[in-house]
């Protein structure tokens, strides 16, 4: 077996370092699901923009998605179908002009839509889409006066307190809604017929507090001249246009992007205005090629996977001084935000982060940020100048601890709970920005095992602290960003033996044998994307790459020599390295944009994870 795990380990460095790119970075497909192939059919249409190869490639991709039952999927193994994914998908091609509302081959489709509730069933983004579209009636969504934006921040409630994400898509949204904009086009496909009688709309009490709450804000606004309407939304056209950034999307989301436009030409924008033709072009430049076709990606992940590649390569013993570190290490040092962002508003810390997307240059994350300094540390040993980029970061991640010892992905601090209960599918997941064992695990892995600091470092303690808190009654940790269970408890295992935490520690015990217990019987392990939205771990019917690595990695830094069930796992993880490379196990989705809704097949991620784990592997044990 020692034979073989050096020699995949060298195969996979090789592949790598033939699949870098010139300027130094990696290129990996970020597949999400079909909303951004289906949404870009839309708003090419919309827009009266014919690019009709274009337009013709994506139809392709979404007929080869399409089930034999007539839906479109999220997952594998999701039942039967995704109703929004399946509306998006179903709405799109009928809009692309190329397909008959007729055409046989979506005639369980529109019965599969009906079953399911038909569009009122639909997730809140789906409907927006609908409603831009003149397909659903906005009086059914997001019951908020665009006048919430102009509540001042001191106020207990206001616009601020969202996620930066959330921020993001409701800056849009506010105007369209305000605007009860629609298009107005001959040629839009008419399915509101798919749409049962919406019941009359009805608010839960925590959501009727939030309304309060905000009605208490905008009371408070009295005193202020009767134009603040107008002011809201001056205020929501400012937030968009201030955060496009250089290729002319909107803070390098797809989704945001998406919405941005339609809210420009809701403020009397032409289709022809050159902020919209550039969004457009910057939007058509996020597409990947797949085995299906070409995808439009939600946010391309280069600077993530140029991070986490380097990083691995040279966890597999390439030096920092060879030539692929070398133009990747480079290349992530330009990457290096020196812009201040929303961040800073909660922040005292100057910039210094890493975005997720080659195009992000103000909305940097933890993750990312110490994905990049895990790849240059190395580097930043032997150059002064790499070292003052390698502590401004690490200032800037260590400055983005949460009060509560945890750490955020984008901001600090928003974390108020009554935001969960915002009048939008998906916003206890997206509204608020809260500490996760995930990202918290991995901060203290970095700080732990490439910056020094251990678990009596005041920051880390909080944060060792924080995690042990997090564990679940069965051992595990929730994992936000990452298919799910597995992938957090990963994060805090590795986290905590990284600053010191023995593996005697009683909590890293019952994570060892929750892992233990849900190993499949052929070694590896697999963990369902319904796990994300039943908040409990439901496994999945065969192994993955990237969760057998994580699984094995959390025990091998744990075990001081090889047990039946590393070693089992390792064989395993072997198995599915050499194996076919369009095999299901190599194509799950296993990252999270928003559970339930948007998962993300990583494709870089069958090489970067087994990796670094069978370089863990041959250190430890030899």
């Amino acid at each position: 077996m020692k034979k073989k795990i050096e020699n995949t380990i060298h195969k996979l460095v090789s592949d790598l370092q033939d699949k870098q790119n010139a300027e130094g970075s990696w290129s990996f497909c970020f597949e999400n699901s079909v909303m951004t192939d289906a949404y870009m059919i839309i708003l090419l249409r919309s827009l009266d923009m014919h690019d009709e190869e274009f337009v013709e490639r994506l139809v392709n991709r979404l007929w080869k998605l399409q089930t034999r039952e007539g839906t479109w999927k999220l997952f594998e193994d999701e039942k039967e179908g995704n109703l929004s994914s399946t509306i998006e998908a179903y709405f799109a091609l009928l809009y692309s002009g190329t397909v008959k509302g007729d055409d046989k081959r979506l005639e369980k489709t529109k019965h599969f839509i009906e079953k399911k509730g038909g569009l009122n069933g639909a997730h809140s983004i789906t409907k927006f889409m609908l409603a831009i579209n003149g397909q659903y009636d906005w009086k059914h969504l997001l019951p908020i006066p665009i006048e919430f934006v102009m509540i001042p921040k001191q106020f207990p409630l206001n616009f601020w307190d969202l996620s930066s994400y959330a921020r993001a898509h409701l800056a849009p949204l506010l105007l369209l809604k305000d605007q009860q904009f629609s298009i107005k086009m001959n040629d839009i496909p008419q399915i509101k017929h798919l749409s049962r009688r919406p019941q009359e709309v009805k608010y839960s009490e925590r959501e009727l507090k939030l309304f309060s709450k905000i009605n208490e804000g905008l009371q408070s606004l009295i005193n202020i001249p009767s134009h603040l309407h107008l002011q809201g939304r001056q205020f929501a056209q400012q937030y968009m246009l201030q955060r496009i950034e250089p290729d002319g999307t909107y803070l390098s989301y797809f989704s945001t992007t998406f919405y941005m436009i339609y809210a420009l030409l809701a403020l009397g924008y032409k289709k022809d205005d050159p902020i919209i033709i550039k969004a457009v072009q910057g939007l058509k430049k996020m597409a990947c090629e797949t085995k299906e076709g070409i995808h439009l990606q939600n946010s391309p992940s280069t600077v993530w996977d140029t991070a986490l590649i380097s990083h691995a390569i040279q966890e597999a013993g390439v030096d920092a001084g060879d030539h692929s570190v070398e133009k990747a290490v480079e290349y992530l040092l330009k990457k290096q935000h020196f812009r201040y962002g929303d961040w800073a508003m909660e922040s005292g810390i100057k910039p210094g982060g890493w975005g997720f997307s080659e195009s992000n240059t103000i909305h940097p994350d933890v993750d990312d940020s110490t994905a990049a300094l895990r790849a240059i540390t190395y580097s930043a040993a032997e150059s002064p100048l790499i070292r003052q980029s390698w502590n401004r970061g690490i200032e800037w991640v260590i400055g983005m601890q949460n009060r509560d010892g945890g750490w955020p992905a984008f901001e600090k601090n928003k974390t108020k709970p009554i935001l969960t209960s915002f009048p939008m599918d998906g916003a206890e997941a997206a509204a608020i920005d809260p500490s996760t064992p995930d990202l918290t695990g991995r901060a203290l892995e970095f700080l732990g095992s490439r910056a020094g600091l251990n678990k009596d470092h005041p920051q880390v303690k909080r944060g060792v602290q924080w995690l042990k808190l997090m564990q679940k009654d069965d051992g595990s940790w929730y994992g936000r960003w990452g298919v799910c269970y597995i992938y957090g408890t990963w994060a805090a295992i590795t986290g905590m033996k990284a600053t010191g935490v023995p593996s005697s520690d009683k909590h890293i015990q019952r994570a060892k044998a929750w892992l233990e217990r849900i190993q499949h019987k052929d070694g590896g392990w697999g963990e369902s994307c319904y796990s994300d939205q039943e908040k409990k771990y439901v496994p999945l019917h065969f192994s993955t790459p990237s969760q057998t690595a994580w699984a094995l990695e959390s025990l091998i830094c744990i075990e001081d020599k090889p047990t039946p069930a590393i070693d089992l796992g390792i064989m395993a993880l072997l198995e599915l390295i050499n194996g076919a490379s369009d095999d299901p196990s190599k194509t799950y989705p296993t990252g999270v944009g928003l559970p339930g809704h948007f998962y993300i097949h990583y494709h870089s991620y069958r090489w970067i994870w087994p990796l670094i784990t069978l370089s863990r592997y041959k250190e430890k044990y030899g």
